[in-house]
């Protein structure tokens, strides 16, 4: 029978014990490991058994338990010694607090679909969501002042099974908020509408060290019973399913910020699931200061951050134009604008062409159209990025494209094991996840034996660890316990151990290797040198090919008689992720390039001292230095994909073959007695240069200088008096659209006699401004060596003064380094300019010089 009412029974604990309760609400517990040990100690069997969940094990702890502890003098000196420090962490200042510069920063509302930060608390995914745990965790410990914006999810993303041949079945557990560690946010609630149809969302609260995270729950009883699943599942549903989320993450969360009275000064877009945001802050624009259509954009633009994370057209979301209409007709009639104008904001035009029959609304578009700054998460994903979207501005060169990159990072404290942590905290700095380089370096005075230990010690561990988990798993499936023991013989804690963990797509290409079945096999049973892979991952539960990537890892274990040196993990989570990133020696990614945007799975690896062999893509482009890892071969100009992919797992074999896997069995120095130094010094060649790189420390302290305190200025200059500013900014470019057609160079006067290297050449170039004053136009001067066909390669950018604004040409004059030797060259283009643009060629309009 179904309970007409319920409601949660919480522990009782005893007034000593009172501070276990702050200590398990706040999810600081998720990367500080002294309040993991806190709660072990509580209940070691209910701690494995929870999945290291400090409320459930508080839940389950008997009375006779906690009086015992309560009573136990060395358990409460160290209880009170964790919550003190706990206090600390809150209360004192921290990077952000004591820089010495002020900072115009106050409140970044961080925006997610996702939000991984313990496995407590199963709000995502995969790597976008725990990109933004670690984003959150980072600011936190680096006292950014942020607050996070998210859903809660009534059955998370799901839980992953196999059936007996191999094939992913797919489990939604329902998900009590009331025992995670959220906190309800009494008589707080919003409403959207969806269509005419009112939706009303509660709120839950995550405390993420200094961090607060909102979540918006919309399985309430105000609700009719098909809106009340508008947050059930996370990436679930159709599109109209999906829209509706979106439309509550965004719309819901901004009113969500307002009834908490949380005034953001800066919006952070992670994806574009969340642009609606900007649509909501535009209508409050229009409807509450009177700003107009155009005006409220620029209001919205300059508060706003939007980071892309999809390489691909297809991984973007697009909505018919029929749901727009029926989702945000009310929206324009409100703001006193169509629907036209509306889906102008996420109109490509490539898109049209394609698709003419169907127009659609691209959420990645908007995103770009309605933040004043935006940014990819690699600098090779800058690149494709300003690529894939260079249509938004047809005049400008791809390189020009105001997109820029902040390449991500990971949560060390999070990932790294505590014997690796320990190591860093000895030869870097206590503080190892914010040193500079050149504490890092120290890492090269560890002893070989030392690294070594470390890492047999995580790779045992795995090697327990998938025992168990496989072992577990076959009981589970109805396997006697005697009929389960050949798990209890898995893998080999002395060999080589590989491992693979993300999500089953198929640009990933997990199934690379068994292209080869006859090589991986010879690897596997080399009696030699031995080598063993572990995979782990997810397929989306509509991604049938994912899922036959899955099973034919699955039947090459069991079909090939090589199951104790190759297994597939079910289930893959976060403690899944940890165990493999700190186990293995070798961490292989195989996308095809340039499809991966850039895969942090293999960060938290290299922070373990496991070292990469993956294709270069995302973040590898730009960190592999030929020492702290390995390349492999990348045909991305073949068109067949067959022999692209034949070609590099080639290339993978030919360096497991004769670089890796001898390497690692490399013991024939007498000295070395059973440690591999070269493999050693490749572990210290990844932690010295990928160290201080691939911290998320890094990434937010780059968000906050490169972007948020930027867009802080910005957004208070144009918002202030009324948003006197933004009306000016909106006005002004109205006014140069329509006048740039006039704007002409006329001419360009400069000295072609040879010149010496490192001396200047003065030029003056004269332009018609039309209806334009000089004020509004700058004129650039673009030079650098001169290739083939007169093409300028290495180019650098000079602005000219203008020294007489009055005339007709307007004069414009400078000079221009002559940068290096041979042919040198040099174009002049016109660009509009203002102090109020947060990037100069945000309007894309540009006059060259013919």
């Amino acid at each position: 029978m179904r309970a007409l009412r319920s409601f949660t029974v919480r522990p009782d604990l005893p007034e000593a014990l009172a501070p276990l309760q702050e200590l398990a609400m706040n999810l600081r517990w998720a990367w500080d490991e002294p309040t993991r040990d806190l709660f072990r100690w509580v209940d070691p069997d209910a701690w494995d058994a929870t999945h290291h969940d400090p409320v459930r094990v508080l839940a389950t702890a008997s009375p006779e338990r906690l009086a015992e502890l309560s009573a136990d003098p060395a358990f409460l000196r160290y209880l009170g010694a964790v919550a003190d420090d706990l206090g600390r962490y809150l209360d004192e200042p921290r990077w952000f607090q004591t820089r010495s510069e002020a900072s115009s920063l106050t409140t970044v509302a961080y925006f997610s679909p996702e939000f991984g930060i313990a496995e407590a608390l199963p709000q995502y995914s995969g790597g976008l969501g725990i990109l933004a745990g670690d984003h959150l965790k980072s600011a936190s410990d680096l006292g950014v002042p942020l607050v996070g914006v998210g859903l809660f999810y009534r059955h998370g993303y799901f839980r992953q099974g196999l059936s007996p041949d191999g094939w992913q079945t797919e489990r939604f557990p329902d998900q009590d908020p009331w025992a995670m560690p959220l906190t309800r946010c009494d008589g707080v609630r919003v409403q959207v509408e969806l269509a005419g149809t009112p939706l009303v969302a509660q709120v839950w609260r995550a405390d993420v060290g200094r961090i607060p995270l909102y979540l918006l729950d919309a399985d309430v009883d105000d609700n009719p019973e098909e809106l009340r699943g508008v947050t059930d599942r996370l990436y679930g549903g159709d599109v109209e399913h999906r829209l509706r989320q979106e439309i509550l993450l965004g719309i819901g969360g901004v009113r969500v910020l307002e009834a908490l009275g949380i005034d953001a000064q800066v919006f952070h877009t992670n994806e574009g699931h969340a642009g609606f945001l900007g649509l909501e802050r535009m209508r409050r624009a229009i409807v509450d200061h009177g700003l107009s259509f155009d005006e409220a954009v620029e209001a919205t633009r300059a508060a706003s951050i939007f980071t892309t994370h999809t390489p691909v057209p297809a991984g973007i979301d697009r909505f018919p134009r029929p749901l727009i209409e029926r989702y945000f007709g009310g929206w324009a009639a409100e703001c006193g604008t169509t629907v036209d104008d509306l889906m102008a904001l996420g109109f490509r035009e490539s898109e049209a062409a394609d698709e003419p029959d169907e127009q659609r609304f691209n959420m990645a578009v908007m995103g770009l159209r309605l933040a004043g700054r935006s940014n990819a998460v690699s600098k090779l994903h800058g690149a494709v990025s300003r690529e894939m979207f260079r249509e938004l501005w047809p005049d400008l060169e791809a390189d020009e494209v105001p997109i820029g990159s902040v390449t991500n990072g990971v949560h060390g404290d999070t990932w790294v094991s505590a014997d690796v942590g320990d190591l860093l905290a000895r030869h870097v700095l206590p503080e190892w996840d914010e040193a500079a380089p050149e504490a890092w370096a120290r890492v090269e005075d560890a002893p070989d034996d030392e690294i070594w230990r470390v890492k047999g010690q995580a790779r045992a561990r795995l090697v327990s660890f998938v025992r168990a988990r496989v072992k577990q798993r076959a009981v589970a499936a109805g396997v006697s316990a005697s009929e389960a023991a050949w798990a209890d013989d898995l893998l080999d804690p002395n060999a080589l151990t590989i491992g693979f963990a993300r999500r089953f797509a198929t640009y990933k290409r997990a199934n690379l290797l068994l292209a080869q079945s006859e090589r991986l096999q010879a690897l596997l049973l080399d009696p030699e040198r031995p080598v063993q892979f572990i995979f782990a991952g997810k397929a989306h539960p509509a991604d049938d090919a994912g899922k036959e990537m899955i099973s034919e890892i699955v039947r090459f274990a069991k079909e090939l008689g090589v199951r104790h040196r190759f297994v597939f993990l079910d289930d893959y989570d976060i403690a899944v992720a940890r165990t493999l990133y700190q186990g293995a020696d070798v961490w292989l990614n195989t996308p095809r390039r340039p499809q991966e945007a850039c895969g942090t799975s293999g960060m938290k690896a290299a922070l373990n001292g496991t070292l990469n062999c993956s294709i270069l893509d995302g973040w590898w482009d730009e960190l592999f230095d030929g020492d702290n890892g390995w390349a492999i071969t990348s045909a991305e100009d073949l068109a067949d994909l067959e022999a692209r992919d034949r070609i590099e797992a080639d290339s993978l074999f030919d360096l497991l073959e004769h670089q890796i896997v001898p390497l690692f069995h490399d013991r024939t120095d007498p000295a070395s007695g059973s440690v591999p130094r070269g493999w050693v010094r490749r572990v210290k060649a990844d932690l010295v240069s990928l160290g201080p790189e691939v911290v998320a420390s890094r990434m937010v302290r780059d968000y906050v200088t490169e972007l948020y305190e930027p867009t802080a200025s910005t957004a208070t200059s144009l918002r202030g008096d009324g948003f006197a500013e933004a009306r000016a900014l909106a006005a002004w470019k109205a006014r140069v659209r329509r006048g740039w057609a006039g704007v002409k160079v006329a001419d360009v006067a400069a000295d072609e006699a040879p010149l010496a290297l490192g001396a200047s050449r003065e030029v003056e170039v004269l332009v018609e401004l039309g209806e334009l004053d000089a004020a509004d136009v700058a004129v650039q001067v673009v030079h650098g060596r001169v290739a083939q066909h007169d093409q300028l390669v290495a180019t650098a950018t000079a602005t000219l003064t203008c020294v007489d604004a009055d005339a007709r040409p307007a004069r414009y004059r400078g000079e221009v380094p002559a940068a290096a030797p041979g042919r040198y060259g040099l174009t002049v283009r016109a660009v509009p300019t203002h102090p109020g643009l947060a990037h100069p060629l945000e309007l894309g309009l540009l006059t060259w010089a013919t």
